[in-house]
């Protein structure tokens, strides 16, 4: 036993010898003299690097090499794969606690979410509000002073005509109430440039004898750019939507609207209201955000949506130029979720929201077919067929004087295979490719291939009586004519009532 445990220590001592290199044993790399003094090693080369045998942390994980103990090769393909999910599950294994508590202390339920801690203040951190280029500019602004300190009016006006937009604050007392808004507004607003003064100099200058905040914008089409920066600008950031604003709000000639459907007799619902404010800053001018209260002035909106009161809370973007709807797949109301949708809209990466009735059972057995969104392209494209829609609108007069006159010319071609006569509610269905500017409007599908790249349709208010009974006779009865001879006859192409 004893003679083993002899072997068992020279062994451990062999050991420790051969493996004081690869710990970066400085003591494994000296000789020994002739003597059996301790040598140290000459270095071959005073330049070269020398590595440390430190343990290094990348990405949660410790990396190691030939002087701290060498277990993989940087060449072999297999580390490579490897490498990102082994520094996904250290992550995961030593954070995961740490990174549980830190997001329910700081209410982080969407990533990634950016945070800005400020002289150690661990309560009240401010969220990033913006796009990811603009984290530079956002952080100079938190950072540092949001506005730039106008002492006379020869910096005044070198400030001023730098910007093609720029933002003055004159105010008396420069840490009062009004002047710490304004420095927080400048804060937020970070694509324009803030100035600010208590100079009485320029408060003369400017023909000002109180706290005002004035716009400078260079505008190279005086009237029209003027007339637009004064609409923009006359509008609150957030419009409520009532019978006193919608004149303003569809007046304003912002081609998007952005709407927060709420109940405002419901408090959780109301609280909605700040991040929706928040998102809004981003896209002034751009794109117009209102709150619409379904239990007030808004229910009057809700069947155009097709919404009831019961969908609130809810969001819904717009673009006036064509109605087109568009939704999230999942309502989300935080700052960074409304602003990631509306700017997903703008860059044309959501499809619009189409409006579609349930179709009735006996929409294809009565003369007139009955279509809705759902159904629409298999009967209106439907190459073996010629069809003649009419869209309509429930409420339009117009559209109820020729009712009767469609009904007898759908009982007049229900017999012929290759001829179908149908209708749709354009308020309550929508078409992706097509949009319904007026009521009623006819558009015909001649039978053929490429039916979504070219039709002929007409579009026009008719009578009621036996004119218009007979315009659309004429309309059909002429369809495969040359175009070049249709203008001969009345109602060949577009049938309107003189």
């Amino acid at each position: 036993m004893r003679g083993s445990g002899a072997w068992l220590l020279w062994l451990l001592v062999l050991s420790l010898a051969w493996l004081g290199p690869a710990w970066g044993d400085s003591e494994g790399l000296e000789d020994k003299d002739d003597d059996g003094e301790v040598v140290a090693e000459e270095e071959e080369d005073e330049d070269d690097d020398v590595i440390s045998d430190e343990l290094v942390e990348e990405d949660s994980v410790l990396v190691l090499h030939e002087h701290n103990f060498a277990r993989y090769a940087p060449w072999c393909g297999h580390c490579q794969r490897l490498a990102p999910e082994f520094a996904q599950a250290a992550a995961r294994l030593r954070n995961g606690s740490e990174a549980t508590a830190l997001s329910n202390e700081f209410g982080i339920h969407a990533y990634p979410t950016l945070k800005l801690f400020r002289d150690g203040n661990r309560t009240h951190p401010l969220a990033y509000s913006g796009r990811a280029t603009g984290i530079v500019r956002w952080m100079q602004r938190r950072a540092g002073p949001s506005t730039t300190l106008l002492q006379d009016t020869d910096t005044a006006a070198a400030f001023i005509n730098a910007q093609d937009i720029v933002v003055v604050g004159f105010f008396k007392d420069l840490q009062g109430e009004a002047a710490q808004a304004f420095y927080e507004a400048a804060g937020e607003v970070v694509d324009v440039a803030f100035g600010v003064t208590k100079a009485d100099e320029l408060f003369e200058a400017y023909g000002l004898s109180v706290d005002t905040v004035c716009l400078f914008k260079k505008v190279s089409r005086a009237g029209e750019g003027l007339t637009r920066l004064l609409r923009v600008h006359s509008l609150e950031l957030v419009m409520e939507f009532s019978n006193e604003t919608s004149s303003r709000i569809f007046g304003a000639n912002i081609p998007h609207h952005m709407l927060l459907f709420l109940n405002k007799t419901v408090e959780e619902q109301l609280a909605l209201r700040d991040d929706f404010r928040k998102a809004a800053s981003n896209f002034r001018g751009k794109v117009l955000f209102v709150v619409v209260d379904v239990d007030g002035y808004g229910a009057t909106v809700l069947s155009f949506f097709g919404m009831t009161p019961a969908d609130a809370p809810t969001l819904r973007f717009i673009k006036m130029e064509n109605n087109r709807k568009y939704q999230m797949a999942e309502d989300a109301f935080t700052a960074t979720a409304v602003r990631d949708f509306v700017q997903a809209v703008l860059d044309g990466k959501v499809k619009p929201h189409l409006l579609s009735q349930t179709p009735p059972e006996d929409w294809d057995t009565r003369p007139v077919k009955v279509l809705v969104g759902k159904t629409f392209e298999q009967v209106a494209f439907d190459e073996t067929k010629n069809v003649f829609v009419k869209f309509y609108a429930p409420w339009c007069s117009h559209c109820k004087e020729m009712a009767a006159a469609w009904e007898e010319l759908g009982e007049r071609y229900k017999d012929h295979e290759d001829i179908v006569i149908a209708e749709m509610d354009a308020t309550a269905n929508e078409l992706e490719n097509l949009t319904i500017r007026g009521y009623p409007t006819l558009h015909y599908f001649p039978a053929g291939p490429g039916r979504k790249v070219g039709y002929k349709a007409c579009v026009g208010h008719l009578g009621k009586g036996g004119w218009a009974w007979a315009s659309l006779l004429i309309f059909l009865l002429f369809r495969d004519q040359d175009p070049r001879e249709q203008h001969r006859h009345r109602g060949a192409e577009s049938v309107r009532h003189g």
